[in-house]
């Protein structure tokens, strides 16, 4: 069974001694530089000697608590509003801290794997985006990559304000959509980036949560057959890079780019793929900080796993709201880009289920999906448009948690209905109405009879509905749109929102695990 947050929250604080606290101590979330998120209540924590007050003091607020046995100390702040003027933030207890240049405004954390983490500087136009990028009452904090199964409660890192210098590094996805809300709304914004390459979605959630799920056992066993088996692993590791030593010596010889090494198996349970490694090592270091919400880019390496994906996602989302205590605030996140070769004919698509997968846990409530399948490129799994990506993120933040008029939904399936010889499909969220890129005819249509064999379907658009059909199938019972790993369809709405990838069947995914021959 699940803990309670409050017993996690117990146990992390027991966990964490008071030995390791000598003096007054604040976590590297909380410095110089930060933004506090306006209009809730914040918790400020850190360490200090058992048993000593401390007080802490903001503009004309101040706010007292005393550290218990572990060492650890929490005060409750009441909701602060927007400020363009900096403030300092006094703590007193065994000793005193001042943290200056703090603003308050709206702060968002960005997550995910390596699209989130792309930095500024390899993407679209880099020169000209660092070249701009002055915005002082931005700010950005990265949190290292640790991977571990031992909880983590603070970082090295420290708040910096936007400018060309610091910019550079940070994720482009999460400036680019800071800056447009910060453009919007014109107060300040903070951003938390403790995004990790080729994570998988496992290792942000808490690892005794997934082990109460057999929905995710036959994953847990790969991982401790890994964990068992470590010593012999190694000694294979030391053969593999040997023989990987002679083969680099030969290629480097002959003029040639050495083979990839082999990995380490210890460096790997030191990674980003294992279950609970990065909820430990670069989640729970934040949790608590007052935010409006979080963005979220990942799915890439879940793509094989896409039929688990349906419950492991919401389950992260709802496991994350849970442990920030902070009511179910909003996760936007972005649908897996076009990628890999287009298909001639209409196939299956392990990234086609991760996108439904995707889709499907729009069921949550405070959530929102950025459709970018217009937006990827073939042979780069790195698409560098992130400015559009951004974009499509902030539409959901503008208009459902700041009240702006905008179109923020992609267009999606509703419902179907079979007219003889063609699918009549309802489509919902279509803002001013649906439309269609490059050219007037609609593409990306597929349409199936009983035997489940799909061909290249004709479609037109009438009102809200897409009429469907094909000379080929006179007894038609299904449709797909944009089903691919690199769908070639063009529908939109007229704010240029593409119309979600969808299937109006029911039938057996690819990813689901009792196709697996393994």
């Amino acid at each position: 069974m699940q803990k309670p947050a409050t017993l996690l929250v117990l146990a992390m604080a027991l966990a964490f001694t008071a030995s390791t606290h000598a003096e007054l101590r604040l976590p590297s979330i909380f410095g110089e530089n930060m933004v506090l998120q306006r209009d809730i209540p914040l918790k400020i924590w850190g360490w200090d000697n058992p048993g000593q007050s401390v007080t802490v003091t903001i503009g004309e607020q101040t706010a007292q608590g005393k550290a218990g046995e572990d060492g650890r100390w929490e005060v409750k702040l009441s909701p602060l509003q927007v400020t363009q003027k900096a403030l300092e933030m006094n703590v007193q207890g065994s000793s005193a801290k001042t943290l200056g240049n703090i603003l308050v405004g709206e702060v968002w954390v960005c997550s995910g794997q390596s699209n989130m983490q792309w930095a500024v500087s390899s993407s679209d136009d880099a020169d000209l985006e660092t070249l701009t990028a002055k915005f002082p009452n931005i700010r950005l904090i990265s949190i290292p990559l640790v991977g571990t199964q031992e909880p983590q409660y603070d970082f090295q890192g420290q708040w910096l304000a936007c400018s060309p210098e610091t910019v550079r590094d940070f994720s482009a996805v999460g400036y680019f959509f800071g800056r447009t809300l910060h453009q919007a709304l014109d107060v300040p914004i903070g951003l938390i980036d403790n995004a990790w390459g080729g994570s998988a979605a496992e290792a942000w959630v808490r690892r005794e949560v997934l082990e109460a799920d057999d929905a995710y056992s036959d994953y847990l066993a790969i991982w401790e057959s890994k964990e068992a088996n470590v010593d012999a692993n190694m000694a294979r590791w030391e053969k593999a890079m040997a023989a990987w030593k002679t083969k680099a010596a030969e290629a480097k010889a002959a003029g040639k780019n050495p083979p990839r090494a082999p990995r380490s198996p210890e460096q790997e349970l030191k990674g980003q793929h294992r279950p609970g490694n990065l909820h430990n090592g670069v989640l729970l270091p934040i949790i608590g900080y007052g935010i409006r919400g979080a963005i979220w880019y990942q799915g890439e390496n879940n793509s094989g796993r896409a039929y688990n994906y349906r419950s492991l996602f919401p389950l992260m989302i709802s496991q994350w709201r849970e442990l920030w205590n902070q009511g179910d605030f909003p996760f936007y996140w972005v649908q897996l880009a076009d990628f890999m070769n287009e298909q001639p004919a209409p196939t299956a698509s392990a990234w086609a289920e991760l996108r439904e997968a995707q889709t499907m846990t729009l069921s949550l409530p405070n959530t929102g999906q950025a459709v970018i399948c217009d937006l990827g490129e073939a042979h780069d799994i790195h698409p560098k448009d992130k400015q559009n990506v951004a974009k499509r993120l902030a539409r959901h933040a503008l208009a459902k948690d700041y009240g702006i008029e905008i179109v923020a939904e992609s267009p999606r399936y509703a419902s179907h209905k079979v007219q003889g010889n063609k699918v009549i499909v309802e489509i919902d969220h279509f803002g001013a109405g649906l439309d269609t890129f490059d050219v007037r005819t609609p593409h990306g249509f597929a349409i199936a009879g009983e035997d489940q064999q799909f061909v290249w379907a004709d479609a037109k658009i009438v009102g809200n509905n897409i009429e469907v059909s094909s000379p080929e199938i006179t007894a038609p019972v299904a449709v797909r749109y944009a089903w691919a790993d690199n769908p070639v369809a063009n529908v939109q709405n007229r704010a240029g929102l593409p119309l979600t990838p969808f299937r109006t069947d029911d039938w057996e995914m690819v990813t689901n695990p009792k196709n697996s021959s393994d």
